[in-house]
């Protein structure tokens, strides 16, 4: 197999942002899985923070990883792949000056992309359970990503929620973080084709897709045509490694244990109810301390 450099493949995945087909990014979170996804013919990756955050912690996806942490795992991915990666750099890591040092580490790496999203994280003390930092603050991170990167071949990508706020708030969101030199916007919580034309007519930059596998967005020839140029349909290879792992354990172990679910063997293994009684203690607002 001939090698890629890191540029080269920054140089590919630009290449296909500004093309006109849309491709479905495989998920990976392993050099196996990279080599995988080359070999079945995909042409981008995701290393997703929640996957790196279970390998890592074994934790939900709580922002509790750390950038050194997620940067050794997606390093691993980006020593071995020969299609261009991205990574999920959720917030940055904090605010716009960290962001500059999560870019500098994430191209080290070997990332094609990253993408830095507007919600508030990690969670914080006595605030709303969902809702979106201010557009300017997100579109500072982005301005900050840009002059970080040393290689302009990296692409950025700036990423928002359109389930948590508004269509009109969504779309000035989304100017203001193309005017701040987003590479493309990522929108997580569209509805339908419908509801994507509202969001992104007003836009010049491709669009990257969080899916979840909704049938509404999985028309190829409707998905190009809309500027949509990746789509990312969730996690659910390293999920499927979850219960294959777990179904081995058990036939190994010989005890009668359950046949949970992938959604129970997440509850029970990443130890999401202790999480939850943690955040009512420490996070909630007007508890009494004595």
């Amino acid at each position: 197999m001939i090698e890629r450099s890191h540029h080269d493949l920054r140089k590919a995945f630009a290449e296909l942002l500004n093309g006109s087909v849309c491709k479905f990014a495989a998920s990976v979170f392993d050099p196996m899985s990279a080599r995988m996804a080359a070999d079945l013919g995909f042409e981008v990756a995701i290393q997703g923070g929640s996957v790196a955050s279970l390998q890592v912690l074994g934790a939900p996806d709580i922002a509790l990883l750390t950038l050194d942490e997620y940067v050794e795992q997606v390093g691993r991915v980006g020593r071995v792949s020969q299609i261009p990666v991205i990574a999920d750099a959720d917030h940055g890591y904090g605010n716009a000056l960290n962001v500059m040092r999560t870019v500098t580490e994430l191209q080290k790496a070997g990332v094609a992309a990253l993408t830095l999203e507007d919600i508030p994280l990690p969670a914080r003390y006595g605030a709303p359970a969902q809702g979106l930092v201010a557009t300017q603050e997100a579109a500072s991170k982005i301005y900050a990503a840009r002059f970080a990167r040393s290689d302009q071949a990296l692409s950025i990508i700036a990423r928002t929620n359109a389930a948590v706020t508004s269509t009109e708030d969504c779309i000035a969101r989304t100017h203001a973080y193309e005017r701040a030199g987003a590479d493309a916007i990522c929108l997580v919580g569209v509805q339908n084709l419908e509801h994507l034309h509202a969001l992104t007519s007003h836009l010049r930059v491709p669009i990257m897709l969080i899916n979840y596998a909704n049938p509404a967005l999985s028309d190829v020839g409707k998905l190009s045509a809309a500027g949509v140029r990746v789509v990312v349909n969730g996690h659910s290879p390293y999920l499927s490694t979850l219960k294959a792992t777990y179904e081995a354990l058990r036939e190994q172990s010989g005890l009668q244990a359950s046949d949970l679910s992938v959604p129970e063997l997440l509850s029970k293994y990443t130890l999401s109810g202790a999480y939850r009684e943690w955040s009512k203690e420490y996070l909630q607002s007007g508890r009494d301390s004595n």
